[in-house]
């Protein structure tokens, strides 16, 4: 589905890429340019989501984050794969490693959250 661009999506929008991490509806909204309240950016970014735009990580506490994967373009990362979470710098990015996992005959996997949660290398 095509959806039209508005000003808002525009802006949730530009964040995102600027930023090259995940980032928290709460840091998206301190650094967005235009006026919008928190339950229009959530709906944006759900819909982003919906899109294919952005994907959605959730951290071990419930925190969810958005983020644009260029990483995951540029090294052609597959759909399900790892997230790094530090807990010293708080950035949280895509790893090149594929979730592997099996299952049982007749069960159908839409969707998969893996994330590790330690020090990054820049903090190590």
């Amino acid at each position: 589905m095509i959806r039209r661009s508005t000003p808002t999506k525009d802006a949730v929008l530009n964040v995102l890429a600027d930023s090259k991490k995940a980032m928290s509806q709460d840091a998206i909204m301190k650094k967005v340019s235009v006026n919008i309240d928190r339950a229009t950016v959530y709906r944006v970014l759900n819909r982003f989501c919906e899109d294919g735009i952005l994907h959605r990580i959730v951290a071990e506490d419930g925190k969810q984050y958005f983020a644009v994967c260029i990483k995951c373009e540029e090294k052609k990362l597959a759909d399900h794969h790892f997230h790094f979470r530090c807990t010293k710098c708080e950035t949280i990015e895509c790893l090149p490693v594929a979730v592997q996992f099996s299952l049982e005959k007749g069960y159908s996997v839409e969707s998969v959250n893996c994330i590790l949660t330690g020090v990054c290398k820049d903090c190590a």
